[in-house]
């Protein structure tokens, strides 16, 4: 089975993926597109029947898969999931932390602080904790990618939703300094930006009685112009980062807009002036000195 990205076929064959919240929306085609590409796929999603219907559609399509149910803010929860993973498929070559949630909507100041929290409970802690669970392994095999899914929130101001915005940055910033780290060792750390599509949260900012000027108003626009993403298409970027094909450009904030071939192209460049990054202009820090 393959893949491709432009002309290039991608056969995955071999590897184990592990996708959170795959259950439904781009879990669900992220994880779909690593088995047509050849890969096992692990499916780590709350709720057991929308995992297992995933792991079906899998098995049924010729792949293998398995679908451990749990929440990935439970540390027991998510380590048990990945040794079940490691145990019946193989270790974990691939970990896509797609699970999260949009988060209240309001002014800072108004919005419940548990549930503003709890937003990053999910979106932050939720994919340290997956991380944190695969990364041993990984490091000692000397090779592994990790996804971090991202979005256009967490490097733009979006007022009303600063729980979702604010998490997605901490997300971007966790890449970071994860590929620093993890470099030496072989892994590959990315942050991924999949675009407007009308699955997923997308359908969460469709659904809500959006205040004009916030980011759902706007998203409900793009989406009415027609500006959107085929889910399809972000799966492959997936599958193509899946592939090793752009590991050069490991921490780096990458979407599904970008030309990835001629962005490895430029690598050299884009590590040398710390492109495609949060950063500040003219600063100093501990890994440039």
């Amino acid at each position: 089975m393959s893949a491709t990205i432009g002309s290039r076929p991608i056969d995955l064959t071999g590897q184990v993926a592990l996708v959170t919240g795959g259950g439904r929306g781009l879990g669900r085609v992220f994880a779909e597109s690593l088995a047509r590409a050849g890969a096992n796929v692990a499916v780590l999603a709350r709720s057991a029947d929308q995992a297992a219907a995933v792991a079906e559609s899998i098995g049924a399509a010729g792949g293998h898969s398995l679908a451990p149910e749990g929440d990935v803010t439970g540390q027991r929860v998510v380590e048990g999931a990945v040794e079940r993973v490691e145990r019946e498929l193989g270790p974990v070559d691939l970990l896509v932390n797609n699970a999260g949630i949009w988060g209240p909507l309001g002014a800072g100041w108004e919005v419940d602080p548990s549930e503003w929290w709890r937003t990053f409970e999910i979106n932050v802690r939720g994919s340290y904790l997956c991380t944190h669970a695969v990364l041993p392994a990984m490091t000692v095999r000397g090779r592994g990618r990790i996804v971090n899914i991202a979005s256009h929130a967490g490097v733009h101001r979006w007022p009303q939703s600063s729980a979702y915005a604010v998490s997605k940055a901490a997300g971007i910033k966790l890449t970071e300094n994860l590929a620093s780290e993890t470099r030496r060792y072989g892994v590959a750390v990315f942050s991924f930006h999949p675009g407007i599509a009308t699955v997923g949260l997308t359908e969460v900012a469709l659904a809500m009685d959006a205040a004009p000027g916030s980011p759902a108003a706007w998203i409900q626009l793009e989406v009415a112009a027609g500006r959107v993403v085929p889910p399809e298409r972000a799966a492959q970027v997936v599958v193509y980062l899946a592939a090793g094909l752009a590991d050069a450009l490991s921490g780096r904030y990458l979407t599904v807009y970008d030309d990835l071939p001629a962005l490895v192209a430029r690598a050299v460049e884009i590590q040398r002036d710390d492109l495609y990054t949060l950063r500040l202009r003219e600063s100093r820090s501990p890994a440039s000195v």
